[in-house]
This record gives C-alpha cells, structure tokens and sequence, in this order.
C-alpha cells in the first residue's frame, strides 16, 4: 500500500475546447522507483482506453524527470529515487509540479506532488568526542555549551530531544535558539579533582521518527584546577547593521569579554561558536585576540538579508572557562541593482489619425532591491506625442497618445523609457522604444505654383507635347500617387475639344493648331486627384500665352489689288519739281512686333533714276525734274516686306504718266486744293501726334516701372497687360512713312485697314521734326508677348524707342 492522497481543487471548462483541472498527490521519499502515486485518468474522469490514442503524457514541469504516466492505465508512477533533501533542502513544504496533456480535446491538467518527509536521516554529530575542562572550583549551576547535532530530515523527524546519560554531577539542559536545540552540560555538584580527574559521559541526540533514530557522542570532562573565573560579555546579545557589499576587511563589530582572574586565567582569546553555519564563516573571520569581526566575502542583501553569529570567549586558565553570546548582524539593503524595463508591443506602428489614448505598449519595470531603493519612477523623453499611463497594478504601465500625429512631419519616434528607483544615489535603466507612424490620405496633391503660366508659339504641330503640370503630395504609396484630368467648364468653348493630359505625367497635348490672330491667350485647370481612400484632389489655373510667328504676308492697301495683282496709276504733270509728291503705297502685316514691322523699296522696271521710294512710308517722289527725253509713262514695282526670321513680301506695280502742260492746270488746281488739305492735316497730325507722345511717355514710364517689379519680384508679374482680351499683344505699330519733309511712325494701337489705306490719312501717327532726323539713333520695339524679342532699325540719322 502506498502513501497517496489524490486531491481534485479545479475543473475548468471553456467553450475553445481547452479543458484544465489541478490534481495533488502525496507520496513519502524513498519510496521504490515504479511505486504508483495515483491514478491520474481515474481522478481525472477520463477513459483509460482512450489514453494511448489522445497521447496521455507529461509535457513540462521542473522536476518531470522524477515521474512518469502509464499511457495504458493513467497511473502516475516514480520514475527516479526521491530524495526531499536533496529536492527542497530543508524547506517546509516540497512540491513537484507536473503539466499532463491529453489530446483530441486538448486537455491541460496541473498536478502537485508533494513528497512527504520520511526518517531517513538519524542524527549526527560534527565531532566525534568532545573534551571540556572544568576547574575544580566550578560552582554548581555552571553551563558548558555542547556542540548540537544535525539531522537534515524536518518536522517530527528531526532532532526532538537530547539525552545524557547517568551521572552524579552533571544534568543536561536544553536551549531553543530560533529553530535549533542547544544542548549544555549543567553542573549540579561541585567537582573535586582528587576524587575524580576525569569523567566520561555520553550525550546523545533522538529524533522523532518511528522508529526514531539517535546519534552519540562521547564527552570527557577533565577537571582542572584553580581558574575559577569565566569570561563574561560586556553585553549578553550584540545586534549591528552592516550594509551589503561592504569591502573586504570592514569591521563589522567588535565584542568584548572580561575576566577578573590574573594572568593566564584573565586572558580572554574569542573563536566562532563550534555551531556556526559553514557558509557563515566564508564571509566572516574573528580576531582571535582583539574580538573584531571582519567582512571577508560578498555581502548581499538579496542572497541573506540576516546573519546569526555565535561568539565565544575563553581565557588562558587551566582549565579554561568559556561563555557564550550571539551576534545578529542586520544587512542594510545599498542600492545596487538597477530596474529593469519589460516593453510588450501591442501594434508595431500606429497610425497618424489615432486617436488621443491609443494603446501601443504595455511596460513593466522591477526592482530587486528593497525599500525606497526597489521603488520606481517610470518617465518618458520630452517633446513626443506619447505619455505613460500607470496601471492599476503597481510598476505597470501603458504607453498611449496625448498629441495628434503627422506623419509628414515625423514618420517614427524613438522613445526613450526611464525607470528610475528612490535610492541614494537613484539608479536609471534607459530602454528605447520605435514607433512608427503609418500614412493617411490627410494631403491634398499641391502644386509648385497657382497659376502656371506657359507661352505657346503659334502653328503648332497636332497631337505634339507642349507643356506639363506636376502636382506633389505629401502622403507616401497609394495615398501619394496623383492622376491628372483637365476640369470641364460650361461656355461655347470646351478645353477638352483641344486640349488632351496623361493622366500619370501630367503633359498636355495640343489636339490641333493655335493661331496667334485668332486666339492669344486662354486659360483652362487640371485637376490632381491622389490614389487615398477617399481620393483627394487639388486644382490649378494654367494660363497660355500664344507667341506670334511671321505667318502672315504683307497685304497691300493701295494701289488696289485686281485679278490678284495690286496696280495703279498716277498722273504727274512735264514740269514737276524735284521732290514733289508722287503718290503712297500703303500696306499691312497681319503679323505684330518684328514680324510686322514693314519695309518698302523699290524695284524700277525703267529708268531709276526718276523717283525715290520712303523705305519706312511707301512714299515715292521725284528725284530731278523731267525732261523733253523722258519717257512718258513709267512703270515702278514696289517691294513690300516684314522683317520676320524668315521674311514674307507682296508687290504692287505703279504707271506714272507724265502729262502735258497743258493739262497740269487742271493738276494745279487740284494740287492746290490737295496742298491745302494738306495744310489742315498737318494741324491735325500734330495735335494728335502730341496727345500720343505724351500717352507713349506714360506708357514708357508704366512698363519700366512693370519690368523693375518683374526683375526684383516673382515670376507671376510676367505683365498685367497680358490679362487684357482686348488686347493685340503689340505696342508699335508697324507702318512708317513720309509726307513730304516729315516721317510718321504709328505709335498707338493696330489700325483697321480701312483707316491704314485712306489716302493722305495721318491718324494714330507720331511726326517726327526734321531737327530729330539730324541725330543718329535707333528704332527699338518691344513685344509683351515675346518679352526676349528686341527690334532694332537703323535709320539714317533718326533715334526713337517705342514700348
């Protein structure tokens, strides 16, 4: 029959399948290996026939070895011998822990085996015999210290009692210091040497087992003479504190005896109590003579927090007398271990919307040491989104979000935990913790600059690139991935008919041909949506500025063009003079800035050397008067040409007849008229030329002021008058020509061609003095449409700049 006590404390059942029960047996050390210390499935309820399949087994547990199961039978049997002395020292309680598992459910169950002390051990004593000597002159009731047996078994079993055997003169009295018995050697009846000089007995140490065992040990008592005095202790208990890792050689205290006698009986020399622990005397040593104890190994308050010492003082005499006293030494904790950071991540990362108190770690700190010195302070670097929230459980805490994250900003945190205990000096453990944060579609696509302005040269190719947009966004991944359309708008005129985007690069294609006389500038928005749930999107103005291409030939105004070729005739009368008037070719270019600016010469099909031609004016004259040889009709060719890259020219053939005498009086009175409608144009020519020279002085002024804001500023003051519709984009016109000893210059807005080609007609020009044709100078025009376009024109000896 074996000692077992099955005992069912738990049953637990949950609807995962997971069943766990805790089981605890008994059994008595020594047992044979093999002896059953209970039926396991039994107690458990479970099918024995079912054990071998289900894989009945023990998993896990400290002391697995010592036990096994049988998968046939459930019984749980002792593997290997049990020895609880060597299991759990001389601990009170000795529990094995045992994990069994059972398969198909899954099945955990707990089972404890405590191993019960059995009297195996008898007592026994360090030494074998024990000599003491007393002085004769001992008086009765003198106690003698005998060294103590050891029984490593506990409870009952061990040391109950101690026994002497029978004498006369000593009886045996026993001490109960904290767990241990003491036993001393009392004397009842006064010694006498010459009686007896020695005296045997034999003490003797039961515990109390069934059957008990004993142990003995042989005492002899030789009687001396004389030293009739003992040593006594200044104090009869001594306490101290001493602070654990106290240095080799520290004093820990000193004791101190006296002894009345004189001479060798006086002497007082000190030794550790023959029942010190082993262990005690590798970390303490005693001077013999001077009573101090010393520190000599590793204190630790964690390891044993009290020391017991047992002191003994004896003198020189013979015999020598002994006493006794006990020494506690109290280690004082010392701040020595620092704490200790526990981090479980409950998420890796954390995304930038969480929400303030997001959970994203829990954190556990310890402290081995005690007191103040095991208490700790938990706290976090400054200047992050984060903060420690204690847990009801001290020393626990969790890691959350106080602030609202931005990824854009920061995309992960270091965070550096503290824990820092109450000692003197406080220790510190620093553990770093990354967080990352994840992205939200929380940006709209932006872009560089609102509005983009691009400018676009007429006639271009269909179907070809012309510009691009590019759109940023700050997310990152799908939340960052832009896609380019061109916003519909309502009006006559849709930009999608004309205008295509890729909607990955952003570049825009022209569907077909600008032209600059048709259209100059338009303005349309695309718009950058990213690829974030839910999508978000951002508009830009893009504004296009058509640039002028010479594609546009000169068109002659007069003579009238017929069948396709410009002709006319004019009548001058024999006897004209050198220089008079002998009509104007008028034309224009469709084409602004240089591409429009004119220039006529002349192609003579006769003689050349009868008429002049304005090059700037169209105007022809007579260069000497004419003679009985000349011929009387002469036909001149007029080349008229832009000063494009490439330039463009139109012809105009004139006849001039040179008519009699006597019909020039007719033409003397028509001149006559014609000179006083001349006079009233040139009235009105300067009144008008006046008002213009001071609008151009304005508007000089007005555009230097323009450039100087451009060039010190941002590139979106290109020009304000680029936003004006009605505007042609051209600043000069290009028409010059002569009348008579003046030049004029169109200076104003483009006249219509009706106003261009009457005759005789001044309007919208600027006369320039012949005082102005005797300075050396040059004719600039400037494009706002072209702004890096720059015409210069040498003309004889004029100088004139119009913006």
């Amino acid at each position: 029959m074996y000692w077992t006590r099955p005992v069912l404390f738990s049953l637990l059942l949950c609807s995962c399948e997971l069943i766990a029960a805790q089981l605890k047996y008994s059994t008595p050390e020594e047992v044979k290996v093999g002896s059953v210390v209970g039926n396991v499935a039994k107690d458990l309820g479970l099918d024995a026939g079912t054990l071998t399949s289900r894989r009945f087994r023990i998993v896990s547990g400290a002391q697995d070895a010592l036990f096994e199961v049988n998968p046939n039978n459930g019984l749980l049997l002792v593997r290997k011998h049990l020895d609880r002395e060597h299991l759990c020292d001389r601990n009170a309680v000795c529990v094995m822990d045992l994990k069994i598992v059972v398969e198909n459910p899954l099945e955990i169950h707990y089972v404890s085996v405590e191993v019960t002390d059995a009297n195996d051990h008898a007592p026994s004593f360090a030494e074998k015999g024990k000599i003491l000597e007393i002085a004769e002159s001992t008086l009765s009731g003198a106690r003698f210290q005998l060294p103590g047996a050891r029984d490593p078994d506990i409870g009952i079993n061990s040391i109950q009692r101690y026994k002497l055997s029978h004498n006369e003169h000593f009886q045996l009295e026993i001490r109960e210091r904290d767990d241990d018995k003491i036993p001393f050697l009392v004397l009842q009846k006064q010694l006498d040497r010459e009686e007896k000089i020695n005296h045997s007995l034999i003490l003797s140490a039961i515990d109390g087992g069934t059957p008990s065992k004993s142990a003995k040990m042989n005492v002899t008592i030789r009687v001396l003479d004389i030293n009739d005095n003992r040593p006594i202790f200044s104090k009869e208990g001594y306490s101290v504190e001493l602070q654990e890792n106290a240095a080799y050689g520290t004093s820990v205290i000193k004791v101190q005896a006296t002894d009345p006698d004189e001479g060798a009986n006086g002497e007082v020399e000190y030794e550790f109590g023959g029942d010190t622990n082993a262990d005690v005397l590798r970390l303490f040593s005693l001077d013999k003579k001077l009573g101090e104890i010393r520190v000599e190994g590793q204190i630790d308050f964690e390891t044993t927090p009290v020391f017991k010492l047992d002191v003994q003082a004896s003198d020189k005499g013979r015999p020598p007398m002994t006493t006794d006293c006990r020494v506690i030494v109290k280690v004082g904790d010392v701040n020595d271990n620092k704490p200790e950071i526990e981090v479980t991540s409950i998420a890796g990362a954390v995304p930038e919307d969480a929400k303030h108190g997001t959970v994203i770690a829990l954190v556990s700190v310890t402290d081995v040491d005690s007191g103040p010195n095991g208490k700790v302070i938990c706290s976090l670097a400054p200047n992050v989104p984060l903060e420690l929230k204690p847990s009801f459980k001290e020393n626990m805490y969790s890691l959350v979000t106080k602030d609202t994250l931005d990824r854009e900003t920061t995309s992960s945190y270091d965070i550096s935990i503290t824990a820092t205990d109450c000692g003197e000096p406080p220790l510190s453990t620093l553990k770093t913790l990354n967080v990352q944060v994840t992205d939200v579609n929380d940006n709209v696509p932006e872009f560089p600059q609102n509005p983009f302005e691009f400018y676009l040269t007429e006639n271009n190719k269909p179907g070809a690139s012309v510009f691009s947009v590019n759109a940023f966004d700050k997310d990152t991944d799908d939340n960052a991935a832009v896609s380019y359309s061109i916003v519909r708008q309502g009006g006559h005129t849709d930009i999608a008919s004309f205008l295509n985007i890729n909607p990955e690069t952003g570049e825009v294609t022209a569907l077909r041909s600008f032209d600059f006389e048709a259209l100059k500038s338009f303005q349309f928005q695309v718009s950058a949506t990213d690829g974030g749930s839910p999508p978000l999107s951002g508009n830009v103005t893009v504004k296009v500025f058509i640039l002028d291409q010479n594609d546009n030939a000169p068109v002659i105004l007069y003579p009238l063009s017929s069948n396709g070729s410009a002709r006319g005739a004019e009548e001058i009368p024999r006897n004209a003079k050198a220089g008079d008037s002998v009509t104007k070719v008028r034309a224009y270019d469709a084409d602004t800035g240089y591409n429009g600016w004119l220039l006529f010469s002349l192609r003579p099909l006769g003689e050349r050397a009868l008429f002049s031609l304005d090059r700037y004016t169209g105007q022809i004259r007579t260069l000497r008067p004419f003679t009985e040889t000349d011929e009387a009709e002469h036909r001149l060719l007029v080349l008229v040409k832009d000063n494009g890259d490439v330039s463009l020219s139109a012809t105009a053939t004139v006849t001039v007849k040179l008519a009699e005498p006597k019909e020039a009086l007719a033409a003397s009175d028509h001149a006559g008229s014609a000179a006083e409608a001349d006079g009233r144009e040139d009235r009105v020519t300067f009144y008008l030329a006046l008002t213009l020279g001071s609008v151009s002085l304005l508007l000089v002024i007005a555009v230097v002021v323009l450039i100087a804001m451009r060039c010190s500023k941002s590139a979106e003051y290109t020009s304000k008058y680029l936003q004006d519709a009605h505007y042609d984009g051209t600043l000069c016109h290009s028409i010059q020509y002569r009348s008579g000893d003046k030049r004029y210059m169109l200076v104003g807005p483009r006249m219509s061609v009706a106003s261009a080609g009457a005759p005789g007609s001044h309007a919208g020009t600027l006369v320039l003095s012949d005082a102005r044709r005797a300075a050396a100078g040059e004719v600039r025009i400037i494009n706002l449409l072209s702004p890096n376009q720059t015409v210069t024109a040498e003309h004889g000896t004029d100088s004139m700049a119009a913006v």
